[in-house]
């Protein structure tokens, strides 16, 4: 799926939902749905563009926090930065590949994976507030590239 047509199901499951994909959110998005790796709020500020006045933090972290209310977007903890979700329609747990070489982030969606942390988590009698789950290493295409010839 291209960028346009994320952005297009992004607008409509807001309407569905009856919320406000306001101007702010909708820039906020489209920086990170356009971005190659995750980016920070600061990234973010940085790609803003230029109107009338500056943006300020606080303005990108607000659209930043209605985004993951809304699981358009995920927060990658160990990064302290954001990227698109592939699945906003329901919620779900977050699993994610992160490549330490190249910064690439893919996103995986493994219901066993899921069931098996939700299982743990009831058995411990813990309460989790945004469960994720981040590995870290290196991907199939830097692991190619350092691969002597």
């Amino acid at each position: 799926m291209n960028d346009e047509q994320w952005m297009t199901r992004a607008e409509r499951l807001c309407r569905a939902r009856q919320v406000r994909l306001t101007p702010q959110r909708t820039t906020v998005l489209r920086l990170i749905c356009e971005a190659e790796r995750p980016l920070s709020a600061y990234e973010i500020l940085d790609r803003m563009p230029i109107g009338k006045r500056r943006h300020a933090p606080p303005t990108v972290y607000r659209a930043l926090d209605f985004l993951l209310e809304q699981g358009l977007i995920h927060k990658i903890e160990s990064l302290h930065a954001y990227v698109s979700c592939h699945h906003p329609e329901h919620p779900h747990a977050s699993q994610f590949l992160i490549c330490i070489d190249c910064g690439r982030v893919n996103e995986l969606c493994e219901q066993g994976i899921e069931q098996q942390l939700r299982e743990a988590v009831d058995t411990a009698g813990f309460h989790t507030q945004r469960p994720v789950v981040e590995l870290l290493g290196t991907c199939a295409n830097c692991r190619r590239n350092h691969e002597p010839g």
